[in-house]
């Protein structure tokens, strides 16, 4: 047995105190996290799409007042309507919008 092992099966028996074991967290755990942190910022996004809309006009300049309309604070229109305009794919579209998502998180 290793000597943490032994210690804590003593703890266990002199004390009456079980070992508390620490579990590695799992890349599930991570994943559905940044799920939630992306939903969360969107939901935050659609709640003020009205003052939203300037930030995301500045950093995409092509989009037209109907297409911010259209999105109305929802990620892959925005994703789908940067890729249409500035014709490229829709991968660049993706790191482009994730990119912003992580400094408007910031602010």
């Amino acid at each position: 047995m290793r000597p943490l092992a032994i210690f804590a099966a003593c703890a266990v028996a002199v004390l009456g105190i079980p070992p508390v074991v620490a579990y590695a967290q799992s890349t599930t755990t991570t994943t559905t996290t940044t799920r939630n942190d992306a939903a969360t910022i969107w939901e935050k996004i659609k709640g003020s799409w009205t003052q939203t809309k300037g930030a995301v006009k500045e950093q995409w300049g092509k989009l037209t007042d109907d297409d911010l309309m259209e999105i109305q604070g929802r990620r892959e229109q925005l994703v789908g309507k940067i890729q249409t305009r500035y014709g490229i794919s829709h991968e660049e579209a993706e790191a482009q919008v994730s990119g912003w998502e992580r400094h408007y998180k910031s602010m």
